[in-house]
């Protein structure tokens, strides 16, 4: 992956090969449950920006928008999420639209953070979202980790475990330790896993918590677990709150589902806090087996105010993929192959400048049946036409005036119509293979 401005990636022709490929399989998991693609603007007000979501984020703003000779303030910024702008969209389009909505969305954003590595200003992010009109059942809250846990299996990497919780879990648990800095605590919670413990509890010490109320906290957080008998952990730390109960009703609700279809990467994790304070209910972080170091690569929870304006009210869950972050991920693990780098299956040779045109007849042949090919750039002799295509990885070359075919990476030949000749499936686009398969 090439860096020349920091933070803005690009892709070599493999990379965009194993992007799109991601894109392909995302695409199909989603529309398999239903969701239909939307794809909403680049620009939003900086109003929308600002009033919710992850504010502290530096907006980029246009400022081209604008009369250039206007001495205001700059009234536009990109979108640095999907769920923000979703939520104007739906606000703005509840009349057009059937509830539940279900939509997925692959678009870029663009964020004002540092970049370090698996951290950019510009990336694609891949959501899915189920938005209902007034209440929102429990059983959206169970679906979403599930198909998302369908949707990442689905791609070439190691086993992807979705971490779940409940913000009620959290919130009770706040509630039954009369803490009431609940937002600040969750903040702290967030960062379990990356500070000591000596630092956890300093940062809890230094919001007024007691080293009763500490210890509770950090030994709720410690907790996890996929089967749905985990909640009783948590209850054995003597907590009560009718919220928490409710919280760890939801949570082994999820698992027995879990279970139930056989995914045992499903698991309650009872520090999962999200930063994100419109999240209401269900939290969920992923993150690869084997790569935990590299932080969540997929995260999301229920959210039940995001979408609102006056008395109407249109609660949802949704899920969101860092899609640039996972690639920058599987590169720098090297988990795939791709088998070449380019489109082409097909290179027909030319015999002379002057047959040109035969060869151009037979490309046009194939590619009327989908077909991907080019016509040789040169008339050299056929060993350097074919180092050409071996070079990138085009797998067949076609001799006009013999009428054969050739297939160079098993040096199979054989005399060919260019209308009924059967390639080998695979190898008519480019594969995206794990290196261990």
């Amino acid at each position: 992956m090439m860096t020349s401005l920091s933070g803005f990636p690009e892709f070599t022709p493999e990379e965009k090969i194993l992007e799109d490929s991601l894109l392909a399989t995302l695409q199909r998991v989603f529309e398999l449950h239903g969701f239909s693609h939307l794809e909403t603007r680049a620009v939003e007000p900086l109003s929308v920006l600002e009033k919710k979501g992850e504010t502290s984020q530096e907006v980029y703003t246009l400022s081209r928008l604008q009369d250039k000779d206007s001495h205001e303030p700059v009234k536009n910024g990109l979108h640095f999420d999907l769920t923000v702008p979703l939520s104007r969209y739906v606000l703005e389009n509840a009349h057009l639209l059937q509830f539940p909505f279900m939509r997925y969305q692959i678009q870029k954003v663009w964020r004002g953070e540092r970049p370090q590595e698996g951290r950019f200003r510009e990336f694609v992010q891949a959501d899915i979202d189920m938005i209902a009109r007034d209440t929102l059942p429990v059983h959206f809250e169970i679906e979403a980790p599930l198909i998302m846990a369908e949707a990442l299996e689905a791609l070439p990497i190691p086993q992807p475990v979705v971490h779940v919780n409940s913000r009620k879990i959290l919130q009770g648990a706040c509630n039954a330790l009369g803490i009431s800095e609940v937002d600040a605590v969750l903040q702290v919670i967030d960062k379990h896993d990356k500070v000591t413990p000596e630092v956890f509890s300093q940062m809890l010490l230094e919001l007024q918590l007691d080293d009763a109320q500490v210890k509770t906290i950090w030994d709720l957080a410690g907790i996890s677990g996929n089967e749905p008998e985990v909640a009783s952990r948590v209850r054995d730390l003597g907590l009560k709150d009718d919220l928490l109960e409710e919280g760890l009703d939801d949570v082994a609700r999820m698992l027995v589902a879990a279970r139930a279809r056989g995914r045992e990467n499903v698991v309650a994790d009872f520090k999962i806090a999200r930063g994100l304070d419109y999240y209401t209910g269900m939290v969920y972080e992923t993150f690869i087996t084997g790569a935990e170091t590299y932080g969540s690569i997929c995260s999301g929870g229920r959210y039940d105010n995001l979408v609102s304006e006056g008395k109407r009210c249109f609660p949802g869950v949704g899920m969101s993929i860092g899609l640039t972050r996972l690639i920058s991920i599987i590169l720098a693990n090297n988990w795939v192959e791709v088998s070449r780098s380019v489109p082409t299956a097909v290179l027909v040779l030319v015999d002379s400048e002057e047959t040109r045109g035969e060869s151009d007849q037979v490309a046009a042949t194939l590619r009327q049946r989908g077909v991907c090919t080019e016509v040789s750039p040169t008339a050299a002799k056929y060993g350097k036409q074919i180092k050409y295509a071996a070079n990138r990885g085009i797998p067949y070359v076609w001799f006009v005036s013999q009428r054969e075919v050739k297939n160079i990476l098993t040096g199979e030949q054989a005399v060919a119509d260019p209308q009924t000749f059967e390639f080998e499936t695979q190898l008519l686009k480019p594969q995206v293979r794990m290196q261990d398969a």
